[in-house]
């Protein structure tokens, strides 16, 4: 929301005041909090005080290098228990003290500085350096001619700062001029709107800003205001934290340690997935076909997905196989996972008229109400559709009861589709919940209790759901997938940036549907999608009203999807241990080239390329020509595919066949390769081989495998002296050295290989 007309002037029909000076500031060391009264007119005498807001803005802190701050006009509104659980450091506090007419709040490497007196100032500081400041005018409460009031605040930019985050949002990554709304939509991957928005953003100096609502945050990000990140609510507080670095990586960590890092995803998931797509007619024996045809040609599947009809139209969510198309749903299953297949299947939180459980819902009060006590419908999706009011317990458990039951058939794990499309206007919670505070949250609320359901059932480790809507602390219940995109190259470079907008809002495993979702993609943006689809954390075949099987493109897709299916799999020994960093620390498997080269100035803009993990580097090719252009960081990089070498730093252009793409290994890289097969959650390394690229003389690596089924992780060290290589692992284990197209075994944990 802007507020402002230009520079001087504000707009029509609001009226915003701002803080005149800081009037006095209270330490209260054992809260820990700096407490600013922030009067919005200068005092020159005891008259001043009278007919006149005050702003109170309160500082704390709730771990190390994390200050909070609270700006409130009106104390006394109800609080809506919609709100983020952030984790608060146990037995911490942080400093606080008021020494004349200078206020400070220390938190670790982080520092809050206020100064008393005429004007507004409040700055934060780390690291010997200023990384932001609200100054004058930057705090606004602002009243528009309907009474509806507001809260802003505006925090600097450096020059050449640049700004990320706010949830998967498809448009550029750096979202410096952009006017960005915090409200969950169905609007798919070509537009503004976003199914997962998080009101948190890094930038490129290190540092990042939580705004702690859940409802619409309004941000203008260098937009408003050209030099400054503008955030804005309704009503009467807003409340921020800052989360310093140094690096955008150390945020993430920081950040996800407050809302909650990704859960530990299980092996299988990793593998492809293979979905009946949406409006497609299928029935038992297309699904058995589908089976089969995968497993004729070769193409390893680890988990089908049957999608909305499973069940019987107008029914959804009732949680029955529709028995005309699935008369033996039980025993199909059971012939699906005797092949080792892993089953997914759809659902969502609404529930139409005709399911059988639109009665039970409204009887019990487990369906969203209007304020005279009738239950909310609409047609908008499914006829007469009611939605699942999960503030209340005993829906939650009720709705868990049905994913239970799905589970004992067999079941492994949902793809939990909607949660944006949840009303405002005249509806209320059963827990007295805000709606507008709701609206977002909603998500959050909607895939813990699947996911939980599912750690309860399965245990952890083994809970993954395939998700479409989030908000900040929804990383805790992977995966997340892109939601509808078209079939198109320019869809393809949206989706991309989408996933790399959400690796910096602090998710760490997403995928996306291979192809395009709607419409058919012709053959060669197929094959061109698919290594990114593979290269991706998660990878899935899915469509709207075309199946996506390999074999209904051509022979070449057929072998591309092998090819990338096997890559992958050889890949597990090093993308588990990334998939463990997005679990201990809140760092995404695909990353934006910032997470990895926060110093490289070309690096901050380039969002047609990641990386994957911190050691392999993606571009897609977007173009049916087969052209790219892929910025390379410094050093000599290698293709993982055919060897070639190319050095940057700098942009280079390359042409690629349809069964190609830059995939390039950083150099001093020891990369993992196992040795593959037709599952991904072998034992990663037995027969593993640790491949040296451009590894520099007198320098080591230390190798971590983690074990597919928890147990100890397997440790190498690699190191180069002149032309020599020498790895030490595992004697119990059978592993090779490899460089260039040198291959050495391992005897008694040792192998040696030269160089010369």
């Amino acid at each position: 929301m802007k507020f402002s007309d230009g520079y001087w002037q504000v707009r029509g029909g609001l009226s915003v005041l701002h803080p005149a000076e800081v009037r006095d500031v209270r330490a209260d060391s054992n809260a820990g909090t700096l407490t600013v009264y922030a009067p919005t007119a200068r005092i020159r005498s005891r008259g001043d005080t009278l007919n006149r807001p005050l702003i109170t803005i309160t500082l704390g802190s709730p771990a190390p290098g994390v200050i909070s701050v609270r700006i409130a006009h009106h104390e006394g509104r109800t609080v809506s228990p919609a709100r983020f659980e952030l984790t608060r450091a146990a037995d911490y506090s942080p400093q606080v003290e008021v020494d004349g007419q200078n206020a400070r709040l220390v938190a670790g490497d982080l520092e809050a500085r206020v100064r008393r007196g005429d004007g507004w100032a409040l700055e934060f500081w780390s690291g010997g350096r200023m990384l932001t400041s609200s100054v004058g005018n930057s705090v606004g409460l602002a009243t528009a001619d309907d009474g509806a009031v507001y809260v802003h605040e505006q925090l600097t930019l450096d020059v050449g700062e640049s700004v990320y985050g706010l949830g998967e949002r498809f448009g550029p990554v750096v979202k410096n001029g952009q006017s960005v709304d915090i409200w969950n939509q169905d609007g798919g991957t070509c537009s503004e709107q976003a199914y997962k928005n998080v009101p948190f953003y890094l930038t490129s100096k290190g540092y990042g800003v939580l705004v702690d609502d859940p409802g619409r945050v309004s941000f203008e990000v260098a937009s408003e205001m050209v030099e400054r990140v503008q955030f804005s609510v309704a009503g009467e507080a807003l409340e921020y934290l800052v989360v310093a670095g140094p690096t955008p990586k150390q945020v993430l960590a920081r950040y996800t340690g407050l809302t909650g890092r990704p859960a530990r995803v299980p092996p299988w998931s990793f593998g492809l997935w293979l979905s009946t797509s949406f409006t497609a007619a299928y029935d038992e024996a297309t699904v058995t076909a589908f089976v089969d045809g995968m497993a004729e040609r070769g193409l390893p599947l680890s988990v089908f997905h049957f999608d909305c009809f499973w069940m019987r139209e107008f029914h959804w969510t009732d949680f029955e196989w529709d028995p005309e198309q699935f008369p033996q749903p039980a025993a199909m299953l059971t012939r699906l996972k005797a092949r080792g297949l892993r089953i997914c299947m759809w659902i969502n939180p609404y529930i139409a008229q005709r399911s059988r459980l639109f009665e039970e819902g409204r009887a019990k009060g487990y369906l969203l109400r209007r304020l005279d006590g009738s239950v909310w419908q609409c047609d908008s999706w499914q006829a007469g559709m009611a939605v699942v009011d999960f503030t209340n317990p005993e829906a939650a458990e009720w709705y868990a009861d049905h994913v239970r039951q799905l589970l004992a058939q067999g079941v492994d794990c949902f793809k939990t589709d909607f949660g944006e499309r949840i009303p405002v206007e005249g509806v209320r919670f059963h827990d007295g919940s805000d709606p507008d505070r709701m609206h977002n949250y909603y998500s959050l609320i909607y895939n813990q209790t699947v996911f939980r359901t599912l750690v309860e059932e399965r245990g952890e480790g083994e809970a993954v759901v395939f998700a479409r809507s989030a908000t900040a602390g929804c990383q805790q219940f992977p995966v997340h997938w892109s939601g509808d995109n078209d079939s198109s190259y320019s869809s393809m470079a949206e989706t991309l940036r989408g996933g790399l907008s959400l690796g910096l809002s602090g998710f760490g495993f997403w995928s996306h549907d291979i192809g395009g979702f709607e419409g058919t993609p012709d053959p060669t943006l197929f094959k061109r999608w698919l290594p990114f689809g593979l290269l991706s954390s998660h990878s899935r075949l899915h469509g709207s009203t075309s199946v996506r099987v390999p074999w209904a493109f051509d022979q070449e897709a057929v072998d591309i999807t092998r090819r990338y299916t096997a890559l992958k799999h050889q890949l597990m020994p090093y993308l588990a241990r990334i998939a463990e960093e997005a679990h201990s620390h809140g760092w995404p498997v695909l990353r934006h080239m910032l997470l990895e080269f926060a110093d490289d100035l070309s690096a901050r803009h380039a969002d047609t390329q990641y990386m994957l993990g911190d050691s392999v580097l993606v571009a897609p090719v977007m173009r049916a020509d087969g052209r790219v252009d892929v910025y390379v960081p410094e050093g000599v990089w290698t293709s993982l595919l055919d060897g070639s070498k190319v050095a940057g730093p700098g942009w280079v252009s390359q042409e690629h066949a349809a069964d190609s793409l830059p995939v390039l290994v950083r150099p001093g890289t020891v990369l993992p390769l196992g040795r593959g097969g037709d599952r991904p959650d072998y034992a990663w390394a037995e027969d593993v081989t640790l491949s040296v690229f451009e590894l520099p003389d007198g320098e080591s690596r230390a190798v971590v495998i983690p074990a597919p089924d928890g147990g100890p992780a397997a440790e190498f060290e690699v190191s180069r002296t002149g032309p020599d290589l020498i790895a030490r692992g595992p004697s119990s284990k059978s592993w090779r050295l490899a460089a260039g197209d040198r291959v050495v075994q391992a005897v008694d944990g040792k192998a040696e290989l030269s160089l010369a």
